[in-house]
């Protein structure tokens, strides 16, 4: 049953990722947070997001537009090492709340509290206009970088922030997606390279199989999600996922998962 959650889940994402405000991590992460400790589920969340987002840069990586990539990315590079190396610090911290329910233990510790807080921020902000329609200057391309990798380093919440800082550049829809896929490619790689020092902690050895699943499932909601780029509307799906969202992280905040 979990590897069938996470499967669905992974597919849903995927094929949501192309067309959605929010990117797979946002989706898939919560999800791997019901079955594994959060440390261990945003690291397992970002193998998938980087195998997924090489196979989408075999789909659309022509439009790439590598100046942006440049400028972007070598901030936030640098952003998501610093957000990794500061997850795997907070993650050994002690839990800060315990109490309990019908003989059932709840604890919520620092990392968990501050994850489902950036959630919670994240899908409450695209109930409102001003926030799909935030954008910054060009020259700010290199502060979004860091900013943006910083999250993705910590919590995998990368998408929204490199959009408002991108939307700006009056990119072709097909190039502004190519590029970002791009840059989570270059910020997956740089906290995946901080998440494997604690390789043994993070047992990531030992989740293979929720690992394949989802990245399976993923890849091939990436495919179709390309296919049908310019034939949906999905206002009543991001809605939907913004509930659920919300109501994912309430429920890490009470240490519920």
């Amino acid at each position: 049953m979990d590897l069938l959650i996470i499967g669905i889940t992974a597919f849903s994402a995927s094929i949501l990722t192309f067309f959605s405000g929010f990117g797979l991590g946002t989706l898939l992460m919560p999800v791997f947070a019901l079955f594994f400790e959060i440390e261990v589920a945003i690291a397992l969340t970002g193998i998938v997001h980087l195998m997924n987002n090489l196979f989408k840069t075999v789909l659309v990586g022509k439009n790439i537009n590598w100046d942006v990539v440049f400028k972007f990315g070598l901030t936030g590079f640098i952003g998501s090492l610093v957000g990794a190396f500061t997850l795997l610090t907070f993650s050994k911290s002690k839990y800060i709340i315990s109490y309990t329910i019908a003989s059932q233990v709840f604890t919520v510790s620092p990392i968990n509290l501050f994850i489902s807080i950036l959630i919670f921020s994240f899908a409450f902000l695209e109930l409102f206009p001003f926030y799909k329609k935030l954008s910054f200057k060009k020259n700010k391309l290199y502060f979004g970088g860091l900013l943006s990798g910083f999250l993705g380093g910590f919590s995998g919440h990368q998408g929204a922030l490199r959009s408002a800082f991108l939307i700006k550049l009056n990119l072709s829809k097909i190039s502004f997606i190519a590029s970002g896929i791009m840059i989570a490619t270059i910020v997956d790689i740089s906290r995946l390279s901080i998440y494997f020092t604690q390789y043994k902690e993070l047992k990531i050895n030992e989740n293979l199989s929720a690992l394949a699943t989802g990245t399976l499932c993923a890849f091939i909601g990436a495919y179709f999600g390309r296919k049908i780029l310019n034939k949906i509307t999905v206002s009543f799906i991001q809605y939907s996922v913004i509930l659920m969202l919300m109501v994912l992280s309430i429920a890490m905040a009470l240490g519920v998962i």
